[in-house]
């Protein structure tokens, strides 16, 4: 060995005899559920929108057009729905460029799966089943992003003046600059530092998120500032993330177009936009609803232990 590198894998045998395992009980759970599990490129010629999001992009030989790695199996995965598929589940690996850390690494396993006919509220039902049964624990307590918000912040994120959720911003001495950050930016911040950590232990379904942060799912009909989304918490580590999915092809051009602009406004990358996504759902997305799920995190909570580099073989810093 030179150079003092360290070839051994990151996670122990034990660690990834529980993650197989925990695979294993996936694939049953939506076998036994007549889910058909299904495989989409990493690959593609559009990406997701999202400012906060970054892909990872490549070069193919022989095609002048720039490659994106997927953030997620998504947008495949809803052509298939809008062929015809019926409910459908997919483990995959997704690329997020730029996020190392405790929670974090720029590629990840990802579980996603879409059960079209299935309302919103059924789908979080699902998910505390499935993470029940993986996990041996109890049923998760629901609350709504804005009591969350209320409760463990002391401030309404809806109606709070933006310089209120700025000062309150800066109060945490979290991030430079905060006199220049915008409403979802706040947000996301304060739930960060306030709301994830004081959740409390177990599960927590935190659902109907603000709309400005739900670019790919449906409006709630009784109050168009929030939408069909939730997030499942585990002792304070996200887990899931779903929705109930926009269906609606020009409704979703618009908001690609709003992210698009948003990302000019902060000098970020554009990207090209998924016209296959697009031209799938113009001809017919069924209403559904979907969630994703970080299986590292998973084999984490399994596990007891406390960063990704304990669960993977192999980090990105070490690969």
């Amino acid at each position: 060995m030179s150079g003092g590198s360290d070839w051994r894998p990151g996670a122990s045998f034990a660690t990834l005899r529980t993650r197989a395992a925990l695979i294993g009980q996936i694939r049953a759970y939506f076998r036994d559920r007549g889910v058909l599990e299904v495989e989409t490129p990493s690959l593609a010629s559009g990406a997701a929108t999202e400012p906060h999001l970054a892909s990872l992009t490549c070069r193919v030989s022989g095609s002048p057009r720039e490659y994106y790695l997927q953030t997620s199996p998504e947008f495949a995965m809803k052509r298939l729905l809008a062929s015809g598929s019926g409910p459908i589940f997919q483990i995959a690996k997704a690329f997020r460029d730029g996020e190392f850390g405790r929670l974090h690494n720029p590629e990840f396993t990802i579980l996603e799966w879409y059960r079209p006919g299935l309302a919103y509220e059924a789908l979080m039902d699902e998910v505390d089943e499935m993470v029940q049964g993986l996990l041996g624990i109890g049923a998760a307590r629901r609350v709504s992003y804005v009591r969350a918000f209320e409760e463990l912040a002391l401030l309404d994120p809806l109606r709070a003046p933006i310089s209120l959720l700025r000062s309150r911003v800066e109060s945490l001495g979290i991030t430079p600059g905060a006199k220049q950050l915008e409403r979802d930016d706040c947000l996301e911040l304060i739930q960060g530092a306030l709301v994830q950590p004081r959740l409390g232990p177990g599960p927590v379904l935190v659902h109907d998120f603000p709309a400005s942060q739900s670019s790919l799912a449906r409006l709630r009909t009784n109050d168009h500032r929030l939408a069909e989304r939730f997030e499942l918490f585990v002792n304070g580590v996200e887990l899931a993330n779903g929705a109930g999915e926009l269906d609606d092809a020009d409704e979703q051009r618009r908001r690609f177009e709003v992210d698009l602009k948003e990302r000019r406004r902060r000098g970020l990358p554009s990207v090209a936009l998924d016209e296959h996504l697009l031209a799938a759902m113009s001809a017919g997305l069924p209403r559904c609803a979907g969630v994703a799920l970080g299986i590292d995190r998973l084999v984490m909570l399994a596990t007891g232990t406390q960063t990704l580099g304990e669960v993977m073989s192999f980090t990105t810093a070490s690969a």
